[in-house]
């Protein structure tokens, strides 16, 4: 098993909110919602045999760069990924919002 990043092209759309998305190979979660699904052990490599949605719990601007943290619901795995330019800045701002509101530690379930 690689731990080398495979460029997938494939468009999918979103299981939580139903958004068609085309992806562009780096496309890893949905731009709308931010959710993803646990299909990667490796990015790109679709060896997770887990397949359950990953919760976006987290967003972090890290040198210039929004990093987008997801927690999946099935399995509990965590996985950090950047924002794309395409994504909804509203999404991450509401999440970075709720996270403060609730005062909890991102990897904690709500």
């Amino acid at each position: 098993m690689s731990k080398k990043f495979i460029r997938k092209v494939e468009d999918f759309t979103c299981e939580n909110c139903g958004t068609n998305t085309t992806g562009d190979g780096y496309t890893n979660h949905c731009p709308e919602c931010l959710w993803s699904k646990h299909v990667d052990i490796n990015p790109g490599d679709r060896a997770a045999q887990c397949g359950g949605l990953m919760k976006p719990i987290e967003v972090i601007q890290s040198a210039g760069t929004y990093i987008l943290t997801h927690k999946c619901i099935r399995c509990q795995y965590i996985k950090k990924n950047k924002l794309a330019r395409n994504d909804s800045m509203d999404a991450a701002i509401a999440l970075a919002e709720n996270l403060a509101k609730t005062n909890r530690e991102p990897n904690e379930k709500p």
